[in-house]
């Protein structure tokens, strides 16, 4: 039997007619893309302020926002978390407004995982 097509199966009962249950196959539901945030370095951006972005806006530990932060500045950039296009998307603007609030020229993006 095909799995895509619909099936028809028959069953046959003593006494009864032949009855036909109309099989539909369940669609193959796909999980939803990922999308990485990343912080870029830049030279005038304090780096207690990129530890406190990564503390308030990704619930990190100072000791983990810490090794994120030595990261970006060592590598020019680091993946801060991987999250759902709306998420990613949200955490991007937060840190955004943030660093142009505080005047600072951080970066944050977020690309396809």
């Amino acid at each position: 039997m095909n799995i895509l097509s619909q099936q028809i199966i028959s069953e046959k009962e003593e006494g009864d007619e032949d009855q036909e249950l109309l099989v539909k196959p369940k669609p193959k539901t796909k999980r939803p893309p990922l999308y990485k945030v990343l912080l870029i370095n830049d030279d005038y951006t304090p780096m207690e302020f990129v530890v406190m972005i990564l503390e308030r806006f990704f619930g990190l530990t100072h000791a983990q926002a810490f090794d994120i932060m030595i990261t970006v500045h060592k590598k020019g950039l680091a993946v801060v978390g991987v999250f759902s296009y709306e998420v990613a998307e949200t955490k991007v603007a937060q840190v955004m407004d943030c660093a142009r609030q505080h005047q600072h020229p951080l970066q944050c993006t977020m690309e396809k995982e």
